[in-house]
């Protein structure tokens, strides 16, 4: 028996309406809201007393999802540095292919996003930037040009 796919990564912020508006800027499209809370979340997720929200946002080829999750119980707990560098063990970062880097860089921009270096080439071949979005998580960007 083998994994039929990689159904969703989720990510917890503090701010779920901002983190939709920032992945909706980038072009994905809000699937649904849903509340998040009762025996079955304190069993499956290992706590006690969850209330959490949730936005599932999905690319536009409908293949991959981001599970955006806004905790309102317990009580959030931070893992480490707010702004950990790309190098922090764990999860690295989230990579999209995008068609237009600049435009889509001006779109997060209006949504707080910071560049952590600059935009760089890879040979011929692709345009690629790291940039920090909402709740500190890192989003590269991919543009391929060759």
């Amino acid at each position: 028996m083998s994994i039929q796919r990689m159904d969703n990564v989720a990510i917890v912020v503090e701010d779920l309406d901002a983190a939709v508006e920032f992945f909706t800027a980038l072009g994905m499209e809000l699937e649904g809201r849903a509340q998040i809370e009762g025996g079955f979340a304190d069993l499956s997720v290992g706590l006690d007393g969850i209330r959490s929200e949730i936005a599932m946002m999905r690319t536009p080829d409908g293949h991959s999802k981001l599970e955006l999750t806004k905790y309102h119980a317990p009580e959030l707990s931070g893992a480490g540095p707010e702004n950990p560098p790309p190098n922090t063990l764990g999860l690295h970062r989230v990579m999209f292919a995008v068609d237009d880097m600049d435009g889509t860089l001006v779109r997060l921009r209006a949504h707080g996003a910071e560049l952590l270096g600059e935009v760089a080439q890879y040979e011929n071949m692709y345009r690629l930037c790291y940039l920090r979005g909402p709740a500190g998580i890192i989003v590269a960007l991919a543009e391929q040009i060759g």
